[in-house]
């Protein structure tokens, strides 16, 4: 019991520290630079805490939860030698995790009203509503076909730059054709799929595969999914624009 608590303990002081330089930022601006006082220190430091403890909790639920279980379960398609439900989990594996990702659904409501106010779809809520959504499932698609990508080459062997390159490419391709109001929201997209969620399930199953594999060196191949989660959302974003 005590060995948790110290666990959760120190899990707390990280959390704080990655939180750390995000606040020293806002606050050099806002009282060096701006010369203002803060608008409510009290709701400033009840919000940090409960963000830092969100935090703590979050991440040490994935790492007693869901991260050994992506793992152990990519590790047992890989040794079952099932490739079809191996890519079948894996998509919805990619799919499931952007799909929920906090990032990814307050940003698809912003861009959702930007487009309303630019013309782009109307101002009712049904319509903003379908936008948003609609983005979010072109999004996680495209997440879950990169870890398909991804995984095969982790299978089949092939040098990480042969998809990256290719999916530069595109995004250098369609980024001339894609709508001006589509371009922001697709290059952030990358970012915001691959945040909280996504980053450490999809790194555990990168990692459960490659050790699952014989010749493959878990530190070599079983990284690098998450540079083509991150490129795949660009381009689906710019197609989606394109099209609708």
């Amino acid at each position: 019991m005590l060995s948790i608590k110290n666990l959760f303990f120190k899990q707390l002081i990280n959390s704080f520290l990655d939180l750390a330089p995000l606040l020293f930022v806002v606050l050099v601006f806002q009282l060096g630079i701006i010369r203002q006082p803060l608008p409510d220190l009290a709701k400033l430091i009840a919000g940090t805490f409960f963000v830092v403890l969100g935090l703590s909790l979050f991440i040490q639920g994935m790492e007693q939860s869901l991260i050994p279980l992506g793992e152990s379960m990519a590790y047992a398609f890989a040794r079952k030698g099932s490739l079809f439900w191996l890519l079948l989990f894996t998509f919805c594996l990619g799919f499931g995790a952007a799909i929920a990702e906090p990032a990814l659904m307050a940003a698809t409501e912003k861009a959702a009203e930007i487009a309303s106010i630019e013309k782009a779809i109307e101002s009712t809520d049904v319509a903003k509503q379908s936008y948003a959504l609609g983005l979010r499932i072109v999004v996680a698609a495209s997440v879950g076909a990169a870890l398909l990508i991804g995984v095969l080459r982790i299978l089949r062997g092939w040098p990480l730059y042969y998809p990256v390159f290719f999916a530069y490419v595109c995004v250098a391709f369609l980024s001339i054709f894609a709508p001006a109001d589509i371009i922001g929201i697709a290059y952030d997209s990358g970012g915001l799929a691959t945040s909280t969620i996504t980053v450490p399930l999809v790194t555990a199953l990168g990692l459960g595969l490659a050790t699952a594999i014989k010749g493959r060196n878990p530190v070599s191949d079983g990284f690098g999914l998450i540079v083509l989660a991150s490129l795949t959302p660009m381009i689906s974003v710019m197609l989606y624009g394109i099209i609708l």
